[in-house]
């Protein structure tokens, strides 16, 4: 197995939630959300490497129980709807950074993607390159700005297609169009010292499957995880 001695990797996992209550800790298929992050985390790398960033004891707790070792907490302020990504792993980089962990890539691994795979954040780890700000995993837009994405016109309150000139008649005539998956981000840390993540303008997608790529906010969301992990053990 391959091992990822230049890259931290950190798991975001605030206590509050409101779509779903506790959903970090939530048992799903039979073991805490955050328990299927943690697993992927540790066949890539050493648990020195793995930061829960969380605000949380019980989900440190939770963590602990995967025998992950918890030794930061992000603090209170970093724990509210208005903490950005950006600003939980800048303060996560900082403790590492006093802890002597050296790293030249930051991998955002987030509970809220428990299908990603080891290989899903393995193709990501190998598409970074230091001149990149980003690499993210994608997957296609389920509508594209020049086929059946629409805006209102302010003046008329017509809705007009986003991009180009909306004669497009098959789908497949129309550029590719991606969205963020949101199951893996290497971000290259000077980029995000420097600057917001919209900022970032060298990033690369690397597509992943959508059956593997459900982000976790919803009820529905979570019934749809349920119903496919069911089907998953089913078929081993």
């Amino acid at each position: 197995m391959a091992t990822y001695d230049d890259t931290l990797f950190i798991i975001p996992a605030r206590g509050g939630s409101k779509g779903i209550p506790r959903k970090n800790i939530k048992l799903l298929g039979g073991k805490p959300l955050i328990a299927y992050t943690i697993d992927v985390a540790r066949q890539l790398a050493d648990d020195s490497r793995i930061i829960l960033s969380t605000d949380s004891e019980e989900i440190a707790q939770t963590a602990r129980g995967c025998a992950l070792p918890v030794e930061y907490l992000r603090p209170a302020e970093l724990a509210t709807d208005q903490a950005g990504s950006r600003e939980v792993m800048l303060d996560a980089m900082d403790w590492a950074d006093r802890q002597g962990i050296r790293y030249s890539r930051v991998c955002l691994l987030q509970p809220t993607s428990p299908l990603r795979t080891r290989e899903d954040v393995e193709r990501c780890l190998a598409r970074y390159t230091p001149d990149l700000d980003m690499v993210v995993s994608t997957v296609e837009a389920s509508t594209n700005p020049y086929y059946n994405c629409f805006e209102t016109d302010p003046a008329t309150g017509f809705l007009h297609i986003s991009k180009g000139d909306g004669l497009l008649v098959r789908r497949q005539d129309a550029p590719a169009a991606w969205e963020y998956s949101g199951a893996v981000y290497v971000i290259n840390p000077e980029s995000l010292r420097a600057m917001p993540m919209g900022s970032f303008r060298r990033r690369v997608g690397v597509e992943m499957a959508r059956d593997r790529a459900i982000d976790l906010d919803t009820p529905l969301d979570w019934a749809v995880a349920e119903t496919v992990i069911s089907m998953m053990k089913k078929e081993k």
